[in-house]
């Protein structure tokens, strides 16, 4: 959903930390801002600050968990 508003919103760029192997749009999964067949495309930078993102996330999802 993120990544269709994205191009929906015809932003320039996207940037985030940590990618979504399982379920990313944006440069993990799929490469929904690169797609040629939409009538706009999306910078994407990943990876800022990835490891303390990913870290971040991991926190919050355990303490939900626990």
């Amino acid at each position: 959903m993120c990544a269709g508003a994205a191009v929906a919103a015809r932003l320039d760029s996207v940037v985030f930390g940590a990618a979504d192997p399982k379920a990313g749009a944006l440069g993990s999964l799929y490469n929904v801002g690169a797609d040629p067949r939409l009538n706009h495309e999306v910078e994407v930078v990943a990876g800022v600050r990835g490891a303390e993102c990913a870290a971040l996330l991991s926190e919050f999802f355990a303490s939900r968990r626990g």
